[in-house]
């Protein structure tokens, strides 16, 4: 199993916006490309010297080859809405984890 994690830091000034866009618009659409299995959203709770608000969204995906899949066909779009509603308000990074045990 597998673990795409999005980390993103959003500007205040449109903050409640962009978390409804993700709640109701933008993780759903995530989901429905049928390559994760569920979706956890964390607020990251250390303050950043740039301001701004940062959450942790993760995607569990099945294996690698589906994560694959996800980045060669729906990746580009899904992030150009994004950038589309709120360009230069948000940085973001991403990173792949592979899960090793759960307890």
């Amino acid at each position: 199993m597998y673990i795409y994690n999005v980390t993103i830091n959003i500007e205040e000034s449109v903050h409640h916006k962009w978390l409804l866009w993700m709640k109701e618009t933008h993780i759903p659409d995530v989901l429905a490309t049928g390559k994760f299995t569920k979706a956890k959203m964390c607020k990251v709770l250390v303050e950043e010297e740039m301001g701004g608000v940062t959450y942790s969204i993760q995607y569990t995906s099945p294996d690698k080859e589906t994560l694959k899949r996800y980045y060669s066909e729906n990746a580009e779009a899904l992030r150009q809405d994004a950038a589309n509603l709120f360009a230069g308000k948000f940085v973001a990074f991403r990173t792949e984890l592979e899960v090793i045990s759960e307890h």
